[in-house]
């Protein structure tokens, strides 16, 4: 593949690193299609300013993203971005007639859904079987993703996560138990495996087999990973931001094509505003045993059982910043297949310049109630 050159966005100077952020920076990323380029600009307005996450974690799409930034050195991670989205691009679509009356995108998308994406799936010859012929989980699927592992093993270093400056952790579920799991470069070896298979989503796309096992797509048990963030030991202080691609809310739909729209966004929206109320309250309650176990007497705090007890307390405090992609005048429930150059332009955008405001405003600076332990920003 050959090298894309920088976008203008890209190719502004990078500010010095900015001051004052309250923890190790992490940045954690929705699966969600085409919907990643709304991550790519948020990452590439953090990496103006001079922020660079320590952690990335994604599932789908967005370990996808996370493997670019984390598997390439820091000098070149804009330009790995810059050519993974320009080659997943649908290109080749004809305006005309289609385009004014407003089905431009329908003709990519079904460009998409009848070839798939050179660099990313291609139907599956098995899939002629018909649904119901015993092809194996790894190929039971309507497309093939080989196309991916070429992409991917082209454009991630995989070596740079070895010890490397930023951990990398990736969701995936398991087709047999059912059991999420968290891949994660500081505890295993991560491979392109691990990234194929959190984009597994089936039936689109086959399971993936790591250590004998099959994996598919994160997103359909939990497609927001921050939990991995939030339960982690050992606590730490961090500014995490939280990258969410899918709408949690909306007004009621009133068409069967509005319904199949907001069934998708309600399903892999994953119920983030609900794993954080959860990990709020049991943030401060951490909090609280740690301010009750310094009212023991020195005795008491030396005692084994009491130490016990009080290691389930902290004084961390977590910042979650999120930013939400907003939705485009023209979506609709395929969303997550418009990989036209202007839907991906629109949303890498709107992902820069929210992310841009959130980083000048910086309100992770202002005073907080020392009590509570998850900080959110909106």
């Amino acid at each position: 593949m050959k090298k894309t050159p920088a976008t203008p966005a890209a190719s502004r100077r990078r500010a010095d690193p900015q001051s004052g952020l309250p923890g190790e920076v992490v940045l954690v990323l929705q699966g969600g299609g085409a919907l990643g380029a709304y991550q790519v600009g948020v990452y590439e307005a953090l990496h103006d300013a001079g922020i660079e996450p320590a952690w990335v974690i994604g599932t789908s799409i967005g370990a996808i993203n996370a493997a670019l930034i984390a598997g390439n050195p820091v000098d070149v991670r804009m330009a790995r971005l810059n050519a993974f989205w320009k080659h997943v691009e649908q290109q080749g679509t004809i305006a005309g007639p289609l385009d004014w009356l407003g089905m431009g995108n329908w003709m990519a998308n079904m460009t998409t859904v009848m070839r798939g994406i050179p660099a990313f799936f291609e139907p599956n010859l098995a899939a002629f079987r018909g649904t119901r012929a015993n092809v194996g989980v790894e190929s039971a699927a309507y497309y093939s993703t080989e196309p991916l592992r070429r992409t991917l093993n082209e454009l991630v270093e995989f070596k740079c996560l070895e010890g490397g400056p930023t951990r990398l952790t990736i969701g995936a579920v398991n087709a047999c138990s059912g059991a999420m799991r968290y891949f994660d470069s500081r505890r295993e070896t991560l491979c392109v495996e691990h990234v194929m298979a959190s984009g597994a989503l089936p039936p689109a796309f086959p399971a993936v087999r790591i250590d004998g096992e099959p994996y598919w797509d994160g997103g359909i048990y939990s497609n927001t990973p921050i939990e991995a963030v939030l339960d982690d030991r050992p606590r730490r202080d961090s500014l995490i931001f939280a990258v969410n691609v899918w709408h949690q809310t909306a007004p009621e739909p009133e068409s069967i094509w509005q319904v199949m729209g907001r069934q998708k966004d309600i399903q892999f929206a994953s119920r983030a505003d609900s794993h954080i109320a959860r990990q709020k309250q049991i943030h401060r309650l951490r909090h609280v045993i740690r301010q009750l176990t310094q009212h023991l007497p020195a005795s008491r705090q030396a005692d084994p059982a009491v130490k016990e007890l009080a290691s389930w307390g902290c004084g961390t405090t977590m910042h979650v910043a999120h930013l939400l992609a907003p939705r485009l005048e023209s979506e609709d429930h395929t969303k997550d297949i418009d990989f036209t150059p202007g839907g991906v332009k629109a949303r890498r955008e709107a992902g820069y310049a929210d992310t841009r405001r959130m980083v000048e405003r910086s309100p992770w600076r202002e005073p907080t109630d020392p009590i509570e332990g998850v900080v959110e920003h909106r």
